[in-house]
């Protein structure tokens, strides 16, 4: 089973998308964080679907439960059990098309490999509905990081093709949260809106480029050869259902460049070695190098649309068509943002708490 993420900050998944609840079991937090219902829903809120004009219609309040693990407003170092309801649930369209696998989407493959008893209501287990327990984790992950100075900030940078110019990091804490997209560039903000409005006018739908960037982060982290901090990274990131692509610093346009270009040259600044460039991404050998990790991830188009599409009656073993009716995102990527910073997180928890430099009782 693959539902667990983590060796020492471990994050376990539950729940599908039309079930009763999502939620998550987070395992190995430090004793003694001080940890209120507010500091979860804070994050939660920020990928509660019906808050973006991109988004879909479905309505969820999403309030979060903290079930165990806290007490007197500290956590106990006891497993910590997170949920929200799931209540505004319409499977009608999941039932007529049983056996119509959506093009994009997991339900020719969960079907096969569960022999048809998988929840397929959504999407089940696959639904972008699941990322609401990573956001969970990832906000008790950020608390835990913030007490070494730890900081991660993800933005939208491209959807549709549409580029945001590159902005120094104040701008960036400064503009996402100024418009729906969590675009640090409100020009091409304004362009993205348009493009998707398009879009969706259209039965069709967008993907783009969310980029995550860590502040602060200490060298050391990371544990070669096989737990590597990209390696690990990339894996939480691949968990989040729409993500295609991951890179690193200069990531794949390394490839067209000559070494004398891609390179980091080393020098000191205040008694600290640092590098005149991160071309690297902050990470050297799978370790991070004290720079900032800086990747960014590929979030394809919601392969949910209204334009008709050629499929398989599973059941008939016969040629058909399908229209995706029901509620959907005509873009998916101003509600991934906060869980690529969730999943970047709590990957950087883990591997802080393996090298130590988060302690097993906070003090």
């Amino acid at each position: 089973m693959g539902n667990s993420l983590g060796k020492l900050f471990t994050v376990t998944s539950f729940g599908e998308s039309h079930g009763r609840c999502v939620g998550v079991v987070v395992d190995g937090c430090p004793a003694g964080l001080s940890l209120a219902d507010e500091d979860i829903q804070r994050e939660v809120d920020m990928r509660r679907p019906g808050t973006s004009p991109a988004s879909t219609s479905r309505s969820e309040e999403d309030r979060v439960e903290i079930l165990s693990g806290v007490y007197n407003g500290h956590t106990t170092g006891a497993p910590i059990c997170m949920l929200v309801w799931n209540q505004d649930v319409d499977s009608s369209q999941y039932l007529k098309n049983r056996f119509l696998p959506r093009p994009g989407h997991a339900d020719f493959t969960a079907f096969t490999k569960y022999g048809g008893f998988n929840d397929f209501r959504g999407g089940g287990l696959f639904s972008g509905r699941i990322t609401v327990s990573f956001v969970m984790a990832g906000a008790i992950a950020r608390k835990l990081l913030e007490l070494k100075g730890i900081e991660v900030l993800a933005h939208t940078v491209e959807i549709g093709g549409i580029k945001a110019q590159p902005k120094e990091t104040d701008e960036i804490r400064r503009n996402i949260e100024g418009n729906a997209l969590r675009c640090a560039d409100p020009a091409a903000a304004e362009k993205m809106l348009q493009a998707i409005e398009k879009a969706r006018a259209e039965g069709d739908s967008l993907g783009g480029i969310i980029e995550a960037v860590a502040l602060n982060v200490p060298t050391g982290l990371g544990e070669p050869v096989f737990d590597t901090l990209e390696g690990d990274l990339a894996k939480a990131l691949f968990a989040i259902p729409a993500v295609k692509g991951v890179e690193f610093g200069s990531g794949f346009s390394a490839a067209t460049k000559r070494g004398s270009e891609n390179n980091d040259p080393f020098a000191i600044e205040n008694g600290k070695i640092v590098t005149l460039t991160n071309n690297a991404g902050g990470i050297l050998g799978g370790i991070s190098n004290g720079m900032p990790v800086v990747l960014r991830v590929a979030v394809k188009p919601t392969p949910s649309i209204g334009k008709e599409q050629d499929t398989i009656d599973m059941e008939k073993m016969k040629p058909a068509t399908l229209s995706t009716r029901g509620r959907h995102d005509a873009c998916i990527v101003p509600r991934a943002v906060p869980v690529v910073a969730a999943m970047m997180a709590t990957t950087l928890c883990d591997f802080a708490i393996r090298a130590g430099t988060i302690p097993e009782v906070i003090k």
